[in-house]
């Protein structure tokens, strides 16, 4: 089945993080082969090596601790401007990017788990999608506690009555026991109306949306 989807060297290296995962958390193959399913489908390279994590992490009752790790790592990453240089560097041969990001983690205080990880990461030449494999494991751990993230974009601010009111409508949309995470932002250049963003889907209802498909009418009518 993985022959196809992925080519010979995306094959190897999901096997590879495979059993990078077993060793790191101590999985027996059996055990493996039972992991638990994601809650959230999250896509591409760090979409996978998120779900993979959150699996093996899962197994071993260590979700919580990881996620702290996996924070505390993207924090250095986002205010260090040489442990940024230092993830997305492209010359660093992966032997010597493992080592430095194993003694990185040492340093931090993060667990042996977290730590392995990070360094199939750097290994497999993909610690340049840490920030991004953060931002799907995050994603993934909202819905395994039962989070809906909505984003809600208006081109003024929204009084308190409204964000109130929305609130009201949009949790009697969901699931029972779900717990909503409402933000609200402002940008201009929509016009006005919303964009409503729920995790990786979204809903324009913008005006600028609407003045763009009523140009492209226009000009496929020309």
């Amino acid at each position: 089945m993985i022959r196809a989807y992925y080519g010979g060297e995306e094959q190897a290296e999901i096997h590879g993080m495979a059993q990078m995962l077993k060793r790191s958390f101590s999985v027996s193959a059996t055990a493996y082969s039972n992991l638990v399913k994601v809650p959230a489908q999250v896509h591409g390279i760090e979409g996978r090596y998120a779900s993979a994590l959150y699996s093996a992490a899962h197994k071993q009752k260590v979700l919580e601790q990881v996620e702290k790790d996996l924070q505390k790592i993207r924090g250095v990453f986002q205010q260090e401007p040489s442990f940024k240089e230092f993830v997305l560097n492209p010359t660093l041969k992966r032997t010597k990017k493992k080592v430095i990001t194993l003694e990185i983690a040492k340093k931090l205080g993060l667990a042996q788990e977290s730590s392995n990880f990070l360094a199939l990461l750097a290994e497999n030449g993909r610690l340049s999608k840490l920030e991004a494999v953060v931002s799907s494991f995050e994603h993934i751990m909202r819905a395994h506690r039962g989070e809906l993230s909505i984003e809600v974009t208006s081109a003024e601010p929204l009084s308190k009555a409204h964000e109130s009111a929305f609130n009201d409508a949009l949790q009697k949309m969901v699931k029972s026991g779900q717990k909503l995470q409402v933000s609200y932002k402002v940008k201009p250049s929509i016009m006005g109306g919303l964009v409503v963003t729920i995790g990786d889907k979204y809903v324009d209802l913008s005006i600028a949306s609407r003045v763009k498909k009523l140009k492209e009418v226009i000009v496929a009518s020309i």
